[in-house]
């Protein structure tokens, strides 16, 4: 069994997410805990917001109070329902949320059942729960109702396989909830040191992300739209405003992790391990193609930009098993641009050769083929979560009033006061 903890600031965003799976019949809810009961039964956006309400209120201090916790029995155990309710009651009451409310969703959108939890870190004081060595204590917890109930052990490669990452298909729809999948764990487990290598490593999972810089009322600000790519490396569909994803992957997290991932690549000498794979691929395969693929056997690839006359301007390396990203350059003089133009100019393994190799990667990073062809997208969440109304606005992301992510893409125009009356 897998778990996996998220913190954030919205909770109607996290229960909005596990609403509309219940709408559409992907998901159920199982049980819940301390919460208000629903004359008829049903717990919709409103009574949850209600149930949590007092609990945020009380909250001063604590940046990101929404629990989420992901629960993921191996596809083998088949669990009834009232075992999957035990199974969550005892791992929150293991984790110290016993006494929180908290609400119990069964997913089936996938081939294997799993549940998702939504609950608080803070009490009905608003005080902090503490949340230290979460992460032992969850492998912990994990392991021990593994053995009460029977389940399938959870390996390191499965642990490993259950974070694994699948690049957006424009086909399958669901395009910001694919968007979302990626952006948010890349966000958070990789090591990138600029926003240009971030997008390199977004583009090798059908995600392109772009600043957009603004004003409103005289005050500037900056922002990241997200948009899905198609094979072709182009654009499709509508762009998402970063701020509909959380501020994880905002400007100022990313940029704050980026300060994070110098001292981290330095300390843990990350640089080591591809630069030995890469200087022994170079010198065992002299051609692009084969270069590439003894790369992706070891868990590292590669992206070349090229200008229209074939020329390699950039290089960027991924190395997943470390999970960091490098410009060539960075690895040293002889990893720049330049040396794989001189090498590579003018192959015909194009980025479309290496789309199509994504399948030779380790079975972790395992990507499906995709077709060319992408259909319209179909609208989603935004449209659905509007209806709701204001009643949950205290507990929407609120706006910085000058540099967040949470401004409309573009400068409003003033509506103009009409006048009424004779005119002079």
């Amino acid at each position: 069994m897998v778990t996996k903890i998220s913190s954030g600031s919205s909770l109607y965003g996290v229960l909005a997410y596990n609403q509309i799976k219940v709408d559409d019949q992907k998901a159920s809810v199982l049980f819940t805990n301390r919460m208000i009961e629903p004359q008829d039964g049903t717990y919709d956006l409103s009574i949850c917001m209600r149930s949590f309400e007092a609990y945020l209120l009380a909250n001063i201090k604590t940046e990101k109070p929404i629990l989420h916790i992901s629960i993921n029995p191996d596809p083998k155990d088949i669990l009834t329902d009232d075992q999957l309710s035990s199974i969550a009651q005892e791992y929150m009451q293991k984790m110290g949320y016993g006494d929180q409310p908290f609400i119990v969703y069964k997913h089936e959108d996938i081939d294997r059942k799993h549940i998702h939890v939504v609950s608080l870190r803070v009490d009905e004081t608003g005080k902090s729960i503490k949340d230290s060595f979460e992460h032992r204590r969850s492998m912990t917890a994990c392991r021990e109702l593994e053995q009460k109930y029977g389940l399938v052990p959870a390996d390191q490669k499965q642990r490993q396989e259950s974070a694994a990452l699948k690049a957006v298909d424009y086909e399958k729809g669901d395009i910001k909830h694919q968007v979302a999948n990626v952006i948010r764990p890349v966000a958070q487990e990789y090591h990138f040191l600029s926003l240009k290598e971030f997008k390199a490593l977004l583009s090798f999972y059908n995600v392109h992300v772009e600043e957009v810089r603004g004003e409103i009322k005289g005050k500037p600000y900056r922002g990241l739209v997200y948009s899905a790519l198609n094979d072709h490396g182009e654009k499709v569909g509508n762009p998402f405003k970063s701020s509909l994803f959380g501020k994880s992957v905002g400007i100022e997290s990313l940029e704050k992790r980026i300060e994070k991932s110098v001292e981290i690549i330095k300390q843990k000498g990350l640089k080591e391990r591809s630069k030995r794979f890469i200087t022994s691929a170079l010198k065992s395969h002299p051609d692009r193609i084969s270069f590439e693929k003894e790369l992706t056997k070891n868990g590292i690839s590669v992206l070349f930009r090229e200008n229209e006359n074939g020329r390699i301007y950039g290089v960027t390396f991924i190395d997943h098993e470390q999970k960091v990203v490098f410009n060539g350059s960075r690895l040293g003089k002889e990893f720049s641009a330049n040396v794989f133009n001189e090498r590579f100019g003018g192959d015909l393994a194009t980025s479309k050769n290496y789309k199509a190799d994504l399948n030779t990667l380790p079975d972790k990073e395992h990507q499906t083929a995709k077709s060319e062809n992408s259909p319209s997208s179909r609208g989603w969440i935004e449209d659905r979560i509007e209806s709701a109304g204001s009643l949950f606005s205290i507990f929407l992301p609120e706006s910085d009033g000058h540099t967040g992510d949470n401004h409309p893409i573009g400068r409003r125009r003033k509506k103009k006061k009409r006048r009424f009356g004779r005119q002079l």
